[in-house]
C-alpha cells in the first residue's frame, strides 16, 4: 500500500510527555498519528454500535428464543 500524504500539523503537548518521548526516541510524529488513528477507529466503532443498535437487539432476541442458526453443527 503506497504511503498517505502527510501534512504539517500544529499540536500541543504536555511538556513532560514531549521531553520523554525525546528521551526515548520515540518518533513522536509517528505517534501521534497512531493516536489519531486509534482514536478515530474507536469512534467509527461506538457510532457503528449506535446506528445497529436495533439489529443487533433483535439478533440477540431472536438468538435467545431459537439459538443459534447453526447449533446443531458446533463442534464444541
Amino acid at each position: 500500500m503506497p504511503s498517505a500524504v502527510r501534512k504539517p500539523a500544529n499540536l500541543s503537548l504536555d511538556s513532560r510527555l514531549l521531553s520523554e518521548a525525546r528521551e526515548l526516541n520515540i518518533n513522536i510524529s509517528r505517534a501521534a498519528e497512531e493516536g489519531v488513528a486509534s482514536a478515530i477507529k474507536a469512534e467509527k466503532e461506538r457510532l457503528w454500535r449506535i446506528e445497529n443498535t436495533e439489529a443487533i437487539q433483535a439478533e440477540n432476541e431472536y438468538i435467545e428464543k431459537h439459538g443459534l442458526p447453526l447449533a446443531k453443527y458446533r463442534q464444541f
